[in-house]
């Protein structure tokens, strides 16, 4: 009988000694079930009083009399774990707010600010991280910024966005991390907070062209100064002397008042229209300098569109590949150049072949006045090139051609290659050799057929295609 009563009350105390396992058990699944659910996630110091309560425990198999000592320590961790628990659930929940100062518009390849401010409305002080929403193509320096929020504070951070490609862009989320008072958790939220951010091609050359347009000095950016065959009538400006002007034109009045000689500049009288035809077939997918042909095209085609609409001129834009993509009708005056630049900013080269028959067909029905017309592509191979040399001769007498032909850099390094002992070598300079004579042959049959071409390479594209504008100008081609 007395053996019996001793069995019983081992076993009542051997499932005494099994409490703390189930005590932890009880203390892990719903603060798992919780974090699990609200995003908060245990830290390390929240590892280290588990682990405390675990080697608390299994000391209760060595020593039972430890048991009342054992659930203190757990009823601790576990009061110390749901306050602080609880108390960085509501301090985040609602008492943080966040705002985003961001420009509607920015330039490729140009880095533009961003500030991101954070507020706390609560009466703790508030630690972590802090990450904003990072578009595709755009790279951010600093990727992350430290947090720190005193009660009733705000904090904000200051990053610059550097676009990788032209587009419409959104920001949807910032992402916000947060440890609570006693280390022991970790929140991440996701707060909506939309944006959206236009990244337009390079616009910097705009004004850089119009401070050295001021200041007759844009031989800087390679643009030369072309005599003009005849006489202008409609005065534009007076401006300093230079050794090409005609001594005829020096205002003697002004260069008495200003101790310097000073000549009156002169514009043309004659309002004419410029159509770009921008190619966005697979011709333009080729990257130069980490921007696609089409970036450096459409970039060079701004520039020149600028400088005509400041001549007094109409231009459009048509934008194709297999289909027409859009259509700018020529226009004058300074808010057409914010069409154009509505028009092409998200127009990417796509995989698909150039219809020429198209495009210049949508051309000859909206646009029978006689213009210039200016074809920007790559030739490839015979066919497109063929397209091209065709369509492009067979609009000269109606319109004014130009073709703008983009090389390609590499195909000519391989062609300059010194010749050595490397066969390979030698074999991929013949063959590049080859390609470069089919490709001028290209340029002249074009111009035989009397169609004016421009020949450069995608990154030095702007000065070519404005001095050629101008000389067309200089020559009342139109």
């Amino acid at each position: 009988m007395n053996d019996a009563i001793t069995q019983v009350a081992k076993d009542e105390f051997q499932w005494l000694t099994q409490i703390p396992w189930l005590f932890l058990g009880l203390i892990a699944l719903p603060l798992i079930a919780a974090s699990w659910r609200a995003k908060i996630y245990p830290t390390r110091w929240w590892a280290v009083l588990l682990g405390v309560s675990v080697i608390a425990s299994l000391a209760t198999v060595f020593a039972p009399s430890m048991i009342i000592a054992v659930w203190l320590i757990d009823g601790s961790i576990l009061t110390l774990a749901v306050v602080d628990f609880l108390l960085i659930f509501l301090a985040t929940n609602h008492g943080i707010q966040v705002s985003r100062s961001l420009p509607r518009t920015c330039s490729l390849g140009v880095p533009v600010a961003s500030e991101l401010t954070v507020e706390n409305s609560t009466l703790l002080t508030l630690s972590g991280a802090v990450c904003d929403d990072l578009p595709e193509h755009f790279t951010a320096t600093p990727e992350k910024h430290s947090l720190r929020l005193p009660p009733r504070g705000r904090m904000t951070a200051h990053r610059k966005l550097l676009p990788g490609r032209r587009g419409a862009f959104e920001l949807e989320y910032v992402y916000l991390s947060f440890f609570s008072p006693l280390k022991l958790w970790n929140r991440h939220r996701q707060i909506e907070l939309h944006d959206r951010l236009n990244v337009y091609p390079d616009m910097k050359q705009l004004s850089d062209y119009a401070l050295l347009a001021r200041t007759n000095r844009l031989s800087l950016i390679g643009v030369r100064r072309t005599r003009r065959i005849g006489q202008d009538s409609d005065f534009e400006r007076l401006r300093d002397y230079s050794r090409d002007d005609n001594y005829r034109h020096i205002d003697w009045r002004s260069t008495a008042r200003r101790h310097k000689l000073t000549v009156r500049q002169f514009q043309s009288d004659q309002s004419q229209r410029v159509i770009f035809l921008l190619d966005c077939g697979r011709m333009m997918t080729n990257e130069q300098n980490g921007y696609s042909l089409l970036d450096h095209a459409l970039n060079s085609v701004l520039m020149m569109a600028y400088v005509a609409l400041h001549q007094g001129d109409s231009v459009g834009m048509l934008c194709f590949s297999d289909t027409i993509h859009a259509y700018i009708p020529p226009r004058g005056g300074s808010s057409q150049m914010n069409r154009l630049i509505q028009a092409g900013f998200d127009q990417f080269p796509r995989l698909v072949e150039s219809r020429y028959d198209q495009a210049f067909l949508y051309l000859s029905t909206h646009c029978k006045r006689r213009s210039l017309v200016v074809l920007t592509t790559n030739v490839i191979d015979e066919v497109n090139a063929g397209a091209v040399v065709d369509y492009l001769s067979n609009i000269n007498g109606q319109h004014l051609p130009l073709g703008v032909l983009l090389r390609d850099r590499e195909m000519f390094d391989a062609a300059d290659a010194p010749s050595n002992d490397d066969h390979l070598q030698m074999y991929r300079a013949a063959a590049a050799a080859d390609i470069l004579l089919w490709r001028h042959q290209v340029l002249k049959d074009l111009e035989h057929r009397g169609v004016l071409c421009v020949d450069a390479f995608p990154d030095e594209l702007t000065a070519p295609l404005v001095n050629q504008y101008l000389d067309i100008k200089a020559k009342h081609l139109l």
